[in-house]
């Protein structure tokens, strides 16, 4: 072993220097920052870019985003064909069966494709088309 090999115990000495622990400590007073700046002081606002347009006002910005709009998972009624005679199709099955894989904020009914099985579907909405197409195999609709 030589004297350059050595190295103190682990756990034995901190793991990182604590700035602004006072001179004796290596990193005192001004922390490692320098004198004075931008760069000394404690923080800048977010997206700024020292006084030149930040790239959020540069960036145009197009049309309305409604906070309140909801959005609903979308299924076609040819998709309800896995379930067997009377079953009681709600959201929570749906999602067990893995035909829907989030919600959001409900899920809605489409007439596309056709319906062999007798169905009582309970959905927040349902199109018109798929209104005829489940009423016609026999089935019934419940809006949630």
């Amino acid at each position: 072993m030589e004297m350059n090999e050595l190295k103190p115990v682990e756990g034995s000495r901190p793991s990182r220097t604590r700035k602004g622990r006072g001179r004796s400590a290596g990193k005192g007073k001004t922390a490692g920052r320098g004198q004075k700046g931008q760069k000394a002081r404690s923080k800048t606002r977010l997206g700024f870019e020292g006084g030149q347009m930040p790239l959020y006002r540069r960036i145009p910005k197009r049309g309305f985003n409604n906070i309140n709009r909801k959005e609903y998972a979308v299924v076609n009624v040819e998709k309800l064909n896995i379930f067997d005679d009377g079953t009681e199709v709600t959201p929570e099955v749906l999602v067990e069966k893995g035909i829907v894989k989030n919600t959001k904020s409900g899920i809605k009914i489409l007439g596309d494709g056709e319906l062999t099985k007798k169905l009582t579907v309970k959905a927040n909405k349902f199109s018109n088309s798929a209104k005829t197409v489940i009423e016609n195999a026999g089935g019934k609709i419940e809006v949630i």
